[in-house]
Order: structure tokens, then C-alpha cells, then sequence
């Protein structure tokens, strides 16, 4: 053995071999961990689901599921014959989504443009924190701004408007889900390759050419995703349209007066208006899983919308 060969002692062998092990062991032991983690999500999501199917059976061992489905009245705390018709609850939901659908989408897209494509790297640290921060207010406080504030100026500009009315919620529901549209579409449209632009401003396109006919199509269907993805989450809204709505379900399309949307109604009940294992408890569960299923809905078109424009561009 040469004299200059490092010499490696017994010791630094078995700590050596210690090491291999316990780094095999590591290898070994992490996937399993993230494996768990991953089932306790999965198997949340099952218990959920199975909560609400069988509480929902339960409901429908005591109405039925035709008058459920079809019925225009929802009047469950009738004292002589209560009836439980979900589509004016269901009415309620979309005249609210609509309205803000109708809020956030142009402005949501508008923002993501001027930031994708015109706003500099100062511009764009300033606005994308204040968009955060909407995201990040709670709904609560949404809903008193859209009673408080919101409702007098709609009411000094049309008088006829109740107090209690499906407009000014629907609007501040379209300025939360506002970020969220913004936040993906600029992720999309950021994520649009450069040589595209380029090949534009070569022939000769202005910077409003190039985002409405180029970076807008090759981002659609990101674009598209956040939009479904914003509606189902204005669906899914329950604090502000609890405060700001107002308890009076309705099968019209009438904005101006009272109304009651899926997610008031469970609010309603599940503060104490009704009592456990009542017809009035379970219906909740009854139209908590028809909230669920409109979800599922959006989120699954969300992802075949996605997929379909990504295989067309």
C-alpha cells in the first residue's frame, strides 16, 4: 500500500456503513409517510361524501324526491304542511352567481392582461400583494361591507331596491373571487412563451394585438379553468349572502327583493332554528349534497374545459 493512501480507521467504516443504512432506511420510510398523508385526505373526502349520502337518504325516507327536486315552494318551517321544493334555493344561488360572474370575469381577465402584459416589474409588486389581501378578507367582513355600504349606494341610485336584495351581494361576491381569477389567468398567460410575443411584434402587431389575439388563446385554457373555478367558489359562498341576502326563498328572477341561496339556508338551520334528527335537521344535509353536486360539476367541467383548449392549442 503506497504511503500516501489515506488510512481509514474501523470507526470511520462503521459510521460509514451506519449512515448508508440509516439513509436507505430514510428512503424507504418517506414515501410511506407522504403515502399516509396522502390517504388521510382521500379517506376525509370518502367520509364526507358518505355523511351526506346517508344523512341525505335519511331525508328522503320522510319527502319525496320528486317534489324535492321539482318543487317551487321551500318553506320548511311552515307549522301546518312544510314543504321542501329546492328550486327557489337553487334559483337563489344563481342569481347570485350570475351577478357575480357578470363583476368579476371582465375585471378578473382585464387585470391579468395589464399585468401579464403591461404593467412593469414596480407596477406589478404593488398590485399582485393588494389582490392577496382581498383574497385574503374574510367573507364576514365582506358581507357587512356589502350591507353597510354596499346596499345604501345601490339603494340611493334605485330606491326600489329592499334592503335585503340579491345585487349588492352578488357584486361583492364578484370582487372576492376577483383575485382568484386575476391570480390564474396571469399564471397562464405568464406562462406563454416569449418567441410567441416576439413573432408577433415582428410582423409588425401592437402590444393589444398581441394579447388579444396571442397570449389570450394560448392561455384560454387556463383562463377558462380559473373562471369555472371562480363560479364554483361564488356558489359555494355562504357569509356574505347569509348577511347581506336575506332569509326569503323565491322561485323568480327578481334581484331587487329578498331571496335565499343554498349555503343561507344550512347557515339558517344550523344555528339553532331546528332541532337534532328533525326533518328540518336532515334537509340540510339534503341540500348540502345538492350544493356538492353543483360543485363537482364545475370543478369537473373546469378540468375537461382545460384539457380540451390545452389538445387545441
Amino acid at each position: 500500500m503506497a504511503m500516501n493512501e489515506p488510512q481509514i480507521s474501523v470507526q470511520e467504516l462503521i459510521a460509514k456503513k451506519s449512515n448508508r443504512g440509516l439513509l436507505a432506511f430514510t428512503e424507504k420510510l418517506i414515501p410511506k409517510i407522504l403515502l399516509l398523508i396522502a390517504t388521510v385526505s382521500v379517506l376525509t373526502t370518502i367520509g364526507i361524501v358518505f355523511t351526506l349520502i346517508f344523512e341525505t337518504i335519511t331525508f328522503f325516507t320522510e319527502v319525496n324526491v320528486f317534489s324535492f327536486l321539482t318543487g317551487t315552494e321551500w318553506y320548511p318551517f311552515a307549522n301546518s304542511t312544510p314543504t321542501y321544493g329546492i328550486l327557489p334555493l337553487v334559483v337563489g344561488t344563481l342569481k347570485i352567481t350570475a351577478i357575480a360572474t357578470l363583476v368579476a370575469v371582465p375585471i378578473g381577465i382585464a387585470t391579468a392582461i395589464f399585468l401579464s402584459e403591461y404593467a412593469s416589474d414596480r407596477v406589478r409588486r404593488f398590485i399582485k400583494p393588494i389582490l392577496e389581501v382581498l383574497a385574503g378578507v374574510p367573507t364576514i367582513v365582506y358581507g357587512f361591507f356589502a350591507l353597510t355600504f354596499v346596499t345604501p349606494i345601490l339603494r340611493s341610485i334605485f330606491p326600489e331596491i329592499a334592503i335585503f336584495n340579491a345585487i349588492s351581494p352578488g357584486i361583492v361576491v364578484g370582487i372576492m373571487i376577483i383575485p382568484m381569477i386575476a391570480s390564474l389567468s396571469e399564471d397562464a398567460m405568464s406562462s406563454v412563451p416569449n418567441a410567441m410575443r416576439d413573432g408577433a411584434y415582428a410582423l409588425g402587431a401592437t402590444k393589444l394585438e398581441v394579447a388579444i389575439k396571442i397570449v389570450l388563446p394560448a392561455a384560454l385554457s387556463g383562463i377558462i379553468a380559473s373562471t369555472v373555478l371562480a363560479i364554483s367558489r361564488a356558489i359555494g359562498e355562504t357569509m356574505i349572502v347569509a348577511v347581506a341576502a336575506g332569509s326569503t326563498p323565491g322561485f323568480d328572477w327578481d334581484v331587487t327583493g329578498s331571496i335565499q341561496t343554498m349555503t343561507a339556508y344550512i347557515v339558517q338551520v344550523t344555528t339553532g332554528d331546528a332541532g337534532y334528527g328533525t326533518t328540518i335537521y336532515y334537509s340540510i344535509y339534503a341540500v348540502g349534497f345538492t350544493l356538492f353536486l353543483f360543485t363537482l360539476a364545475m370543478n369537473m367541467l373546469a378540468q375537461f374545459i382545460s384539457k380540451r383548449f390545452r389538445e387545441e392549442y
